[in-house]
């Protein structure tokens, strides 16, 4: 009769022989994707958020047939690229890079081996992310949030009819902040009205940087450059000290004190990065898919900032709001 721990010994040797052999039979359906964004803020977590749940719906459950792993770079280019070179070297399925910086790093670290995914970039072709808006045939493909700014202008100019100079606090360093910011500035010249901008290249530079703009400006406009946003607090102080109508280019930063903005529910934006996501990982080429851009903007209003800024909205433009904070 033989023994039992023996028999264990050689049941356990055999799983053990077996494994080895077909180390990747429990998990032939699973997927890995990582996911990085250059900082946390609430639009570009709300776009993880998207990718995630896109991914659920679909059947990719986070431990059961999806290795999801997110890392931010809290905002530091270098920690964005260290970043990059782990995940690169972890080869997953498919990484997705959220915001210009951490998409920056993704593409010069991986160099076409692996699939990448973007999300909130503002001009994928600026950033060299991409050789055009359309496939380009290589592994880069993702979503826009290039944003409407002749709107934005607009929305400005409706509150604040005699608003005669916009400032804008931005990162020189972010490569979709100079974008929108040269092109704000070139709309705004076009209808006689100035803009005045203050750098902060890290968002330890915010407050002192949107101080700069006190006596100088009528309003203050934040587009979606990651640094400020990820300081928006210290905008909306000094909007509230000085009088100054602080307007945002997201609309989750009317919850955190804006007066207005018209903006892309970033949410919703993560749900269609997800579903080029879900492509991929079914086996479409990145290259073989156009880079996508969104339409869609809603209204947000904050009456209770904007009061305190000096700034009170008539009846017409609350109605057309999509969201009002009180």
């Amino acid at each position: 009769m033989f023994n039992k721990k023996i028999l264990g010994a050689f049941a356990t040797a055999a799983y053990i022989g077996v494994s080895a052999l077909f180390p990747a039979v429990a998990q032939a359906d699973s997927k890995t994707v990582k996911i990085t964004a250059i900082v946390e803020h609430p639009a570009l977590d709300a776009v993880r958020k998207g990718v995630k749940d896109v991914l659920g719906e679909n059947g990719y459950k986070v431990g059961e047939n999806l290795n999801w792993e997110f890392q931010s770079a809290q905002g530091d280019v270098g920690i964005a690229g260290q970043i990059a070179k782990k995940f690169v070297g972890e080869n997953p399925d498919v990484i997705v890079a959220i915001a210009t910086p951490s998409a920056q790093a993704a593409v010069a670290s991986a160099r076409g081996t692996i699939p990448i995914v973007f999300s909130a970039v503002t001009d994928p072709v600026a950033a060299k992310l991409v050789k055009s808006w359309k496939a380009s045939g290589g592994s880069v493909t993702g979503v826009s949030d290039m944003l409407p700014l002749e709107k934005h202008l607009q929305l400005i100019t409706d509150a604040l009819p005699n608003a005669k100079t916009i400032g804008v606090p931005y990162n020189p360093g972010e490569t979709n902040a100079v974008v929108l910011v040269e092109n704000f500035k070139k709309i705004a010249e076009s209808k006689g009205i100035n803009v005045v901008t203050a750098s902060a290249p890290s968002s330890g530079d915010v407050l002192m940087a949107v101080r700069s703009l006190v006596g100088k400006v009528d309003a203050i406009y934040v587009t979606t450059d990651n640094t400020i946003v990820s300081a928006f607090e210290s905008v909306v102080k000094v909007g509230i000290d000085a009088q100054i109508p602080v307007f945002a280019g997201d609309t989750g930063s009317v919850e955190r004190g804006a007066a207005a903005a018209l903006g892309f529910d970033y949410y919703d934006i993560g749900r269609q990065t997800g579903q080029i996501v879900l492509d991929v990982l079914k086996g479409k080429k990145a290259g073989d898919i156009d880079v996508q851009g969104v339409d869609k903007t809603n209204l947000h209003i904050n009456l209770g900032t904007a009061k305190q800024m000096g700034l009170t909205f008539d009846e017409q433009m609350v109605k057309k709001a999509a969201k009002v904070v009180e």
